[in-house]
């Protein structure tokens, strides 16, 4: 029986599934949205949410308990300096999954999980500055 038995194996050991989803959730904090499978997607956005949910207590020891988790310093930084007061009036659902449809290669669902309020922004293409001849 699987009482209690909850989220997805993604057919790694403990270890490695618990590092790529340190290292998931540190770069969608860190860029703000993400490509990725659909599965793990959907076990990435409850462990981001509640990063964000410990950037708006702004406390000593909610700042410890997600270095802890993210292991990055400029993403903590980031994460309570910005994230947390953006969120700060919201009661919860920051990030959004988008499905993008299957991968070329093998087939695999393919999502893009994103920060609510950071939808697409159009880069601004750099202008080359011609060279005067001499």
């Amino acid at each position: 029986m699987r009482h209690l038995v909850k989220g997805r194996k993604l057919r790694r050991p403990t270890e490695h599934r618990l590092a790529l989803l340190r290292n998931l959730v540190t770069s969608f904090l860190e860029k703000e949205r993400i490509r990725t499978t659909l599965a793990k997607a959907k076990e990435a956005r409850p462990l981001a949410e509640k990063m964000i949910t410990l950037a708006k207590r702004n406390t000593l020891h909610a700042r410890r308990r997600a270095l802890a988790f993210l292991r990055k310093e400029e993403v903590v930084t980031k994460l309570f300096n910005e994230l947390g007061p953006r969120f700060a009036e919201r009661p919860g659902g920051y990030s959004r999954i988008v499905k993008l449809g299957p991968r070329k290669g093998d087939g695999a669902q393919m999502a893009l999980l994103e920060l609510v309020g950071s939808e697409y922004k159009k880069k601004e293409k750099k202008k080359k500055e011609k060279k005067k001849p001499l």
